[in-house]
């Protein structure tokens, strides 16, 4: 645990961002990005439907594709780990993931949208933690002692690209129509890349075999307390994983049915539909930098089980809600679980496996994607069960599996505490 006194005299997360000009780019490239993403992933359902002629429920599968990201964030976190810079890897795959986005653009068969989304976009898509991993790697060449409140900062950027995208993709596909939106995405996706210029980031080899879970590297080599298993060993990073894939799979399923619920059972407007779709980025942006703070106390793997505690309380507040008051309610609670998540999870990958940063930052960044696979596997089987809302109480259970194993992580890899 982070003493007072270090975090009285620990320059603030805005002040370390704004002295370092690739940490600056950093937020410009994953803003960037935000935009991209968030703009199309909410109309390729329509795409498919719309211009390609695909089924509903073939166009619900889509999103199946995401299975396929973990394995391309694997071979790419273990690529970048052998680089001396991971920057060049960075490009090259959002070089691919435009060419990707053109190709979807292009595409007449339906088909072809799902070789691309598991081929080009996989690939893509696990390029996020490669750059996740140069910001670990500068942080740790310069001994930052606010790694993880920067961290969180830097992923504030893309969080706050996934408010303005959705909004924007709506007004561009509904008046140029959905391919030209494509296409902007790929422009879009190979312009992330354009605030980084030619800088390089040196990657970054700690002395350390071991290191105590939620403390940055650097500042805790000469500390005693309890430490990770040998710094090879990637079981710990795969169980933390797959805990976050448990917890955060709900998601797809609320982004699915929640507004059908709403318009269909409920009957709500259409305005106050759209507010509690958005208050839940809003709070969750509010919430990353107080999380953060929170981390340096009590350490970021605790923070991301009690962001995990919150989401299973959101499920059940859908799956009980018959008014739009516990759907609010729900909304703010999901907040938590992804403040915590996105804001803290790839430092907790970080230091769980850290002679591998790569890896971690990128297996942790693909698990959103593999959770979104997940999502829509069993928000399809659950409807048809049970309906909606009930079928959120199958979130709140897996959810609950989820949290169970990040306590236990928590409680066993305790070395922050000390």
């Amino acid at each position: 645990m982070t003493p007072p006194e270090a975090l009285v005299a620990s320059p603030s997360a805005g002040t370390l961002i704004w002295r370092s000009s690739f940490l600056r780019a950093a937020c410009a490239a994953l803003f960037i990005s935000g935009i991209a993403v968030s703009a199309t992933t909410p109309q390729m359902t329509l795409f498919l439907v719309d211009d390609l002629g695909a089924s509903v429920p073939v166009a619900g599968l889509y999103y199946l594709v995401n299975l396929a990201a973990p394995l391309a964030g694997y071979w790419l976190g273990s690529l970048s780990d052998r680089q001396p810079d991971r920057l060049r890897l960075f490009r090259v795959c959002a070089l691919v993931g435009g060419l990707g986005w053109l190709a979807m653009g292009l595409a007449t068969a339906v088909w072809m949208p799902f070789a691309i989304g598991a081929l080009a976009l996989s690939i893509a898509g696990g390029s996020m933690g490669l750059l996740f991993a140069a910001v670990r790697d500068e942080l740790s060449r310069t001994g930052s002692p606010s790694a993880a409140r920067v961290i969180s900062a830097v992923r504030m950027a893309f969080t706050a690209g996934w408010i303005i995208g959705p909004v924007v993709g709506s007004w561009f596909g509904a008046v140029y129509g959905l391919r030209p939106l494509l296409l902007a995405t790929a422009v879009l996706t190979v312009g992330q890349v354009l605030p980084l210029g030619l800088q390089r980031v040196p990657r970054y080899v700690s002395p350390a075999l071991t290191v105590p879970i939620g403390q940055d590297p650097a500042a805790t080599a000469d500390r005693p307390g309890p430490a990770l298993p040998a710094a090879g060993s990637r079981v710990p990073l795969f169980l933390f994983v797959g805990c976050c894939v448990l917890v955060m799979h709900g998601d797809t399923i609320k982004f699915a049915y929640l507004p059908l619920y709403m318009a269909n059972q409920l009957e709500i407007s259409d305005t106050l539909r759209g507010a509690v779709i958005a208050i839940q980025p809003l709070a969750e942006l509010a919430l990353m930098p107080l999380f953060a703070r929170l981390a340096d106390r009590i350490t970021p793997i605790r923070v991301v089980a009690l962001g995990a505690a919150f989401g299973v309380a959101a499920n059940i507040a859908y799956a009980t809600s018959e008014h739009v008051l516990g759907l609010f309610v729900g909304q703010l609670l999901m907040s938590c679980l992804w403040a915590a998540i996105a804001g803290l999870g790839v430092t907790v990958a970080q230091q769980l496996h850290p002679s591998g940063v790569g890896l971690a930052s990128s297996v942790f960044m693909s698990s959103i994607m593999l959770g979104g696979g997940l999502g829509g596997a069993v928000g399809g089987l659950g409807t048809a069960l049970l309906g909606v809302p009930h079928v959120f109480y199958v979130s709140a259970v897996l959810g609950a599996l989820g949290t169970a194993g990040l306590v236990l992580m928590a409680r066993r890899y305790q070395g922050a505490g000390a």
